[in-house]
């Protein structure tokens, strides 16, 4: 049924969550899973201003997705690492609209401070706006 999975990711124990979910599914179906975590300009910003090279800036986006790769190998789930730059909601929902997707997997918050107040806005806009079935895990 899902045999090409979406999971949004970044590092967010939300996104831990939700990639725990995107096993379940990517095993029963024998799926392949491409996960994709979002640079924004502010963190692309900050990386820069903390870390002394691109190569520094790069190990330190991958740590975040360090715990789910770890259970993706585990798992040995086929999968496909996307780091693309923009605003993590319509950066997301560009990325699994112009692509081949059956599912997008995507925690109810991230990281951002602001989403602790309601559903989370990039979950809320991925849900909106992706024109395939989305699931949003707690």
């Amino acid at each position: 049924m899902f045999k090409h999975i979406l999971l949004a990711a970044d590092g967010s124990d939300h996104s831990l969550r939700s990639a725990e979910k995107a096993i379940e599914l990517a095993k029963s179906n024998e799926s392949t899973l491409d996960v994709v975590y979002v640079v924004s300009g502010s963190t692309s910003k900050a990386d820069v201003l903390a870390y002394n090279s691109k190569f520094e800036v790069e190990q330190k986006r991958k740590e975040k997705l360090a715990p789910i790769v770890k259970r993706l190998k585990q798992e040995n789930i086929n999968f496909t690492i996307h780091i693309i730059h923009g605003e993590p909601g319509p950066a997301i929902v560009k990325f699994a609209n112009d692509r081949e997707y059956d599912c997008v997997v995507v925690g109810s918050r991230g990281l951002n401070k602001l989403q602790t107040f309601v559903l989370g806005s990039v979950s809320h806009k991925i849900a909106k706006r992706v024109e395939k079935p989305v699931l949003i895990v707690k």
